[in-house]
């Protein structure tokens, strides 16, 4: 799994209007335009941004529709509350991770792993194919070949986790994977910058591996549960460390 790969599911940059939905939106994530905040009228705000007037519209009704704005006659355009936004869109999980990890955002993050990942791993353990196994290992030996190597790595985790929950059957699960594989990448960065940390992560993941491989699905769920437990610690040493990131 790659960054293009990832970037394929989040709204294409390639246009113009994509460009300013982008701008605009990492804008809103960061807190510079607040929730019941106006956005500046379209003439200041195409001039600002160097855009033309159909650029700016159109990206507006691109965040419009993921929440994040409304427009109204009279009152221009302003920054809806946070409830109305989609927190599972993956341009907004994008936008939300943008700058790298927060403690808020990954707490979120970890809440909801922890909630579906045990359990999706218990079903990978009675479902999967000899062939999801063998992608799985696959994805794994590319982890242990990666090493200390981040940018190897970071997509082989990726892929082992995406391949775990395709080894469910459950397309649910599997979409669910691909809403936030953004955010996920972000947190995996981040677990594996501390000292060792991709190298104490491989025998969580084998453990993981094996359960599965040997369809034991309470040992697949524990072990996922110690994997998430130690990528926990490891998210919070990283931005204990890096209060400015």
């Amino acid at each position: 799994m790659t960054d293009t790969e990832i970037a394929v599911r989040t709204y294409s940059t390639r246009s113009l209007h994509g460009q300013v939905a982008h701008e605009i939106g990492e804008r809103i994530l960061r807190g510079d335009l607040l929730p019941g905040q106006s956005l500046p009228n379209e003439a200041h705000l195409s001039e600002e941004m160097n855009v033309s007037r159909t650029a700016l519209r159109e990206a507006i009704k691109v965040l419009t529709a993921k929440g994040l704005l409304e427009s109204r006659p009279k009152t221009g355009t302003r920054v809806r509350t946070r409830n109305n936004w989609n927190m599972l869109d993956p341009d907004i999980l994008s936008w939300l991770f943008a700058a790298g990890p927060n403690a808020a955002a990954s707490e979120m993050l970890f809440e909801i792993r922890e909630i579906f990942e045990p359990s999706a791993a218990a079903l990978a353990a009675s479902r999967a194919s000899k062939e999801q196994v063998a992608d799985l290992r696959s994805a794994y030996d590319a982890m242990e070949a990666a090493g200390d190597d981040i940018e190897a790595s970071v997509p082989a985790d990726l892929r082992f986790h995406q391949l775990l929950l395709a080894s469910t059957g459950n397309e649910l699960l599997i979409s669910l994977g691909y809403m936030i594989e953004t955010a996920l990448a972000a947190n995996f960065k981040a677990s594996s910058l501390g000292a060792k940390r991709v190298m104490i992560a491989l025998p969580k993941h084998k453990a993981v591996l094996e359960a599965i491989a040997a369809g034991d699905t309470a040992g697949a769920q524990s072990a996922v549960v110690d994997l998430l437990d130690d990528a926990r610690r490891a998210v919070a040493d990283f931005i204990a460390d890096n209060p400015d990131d």
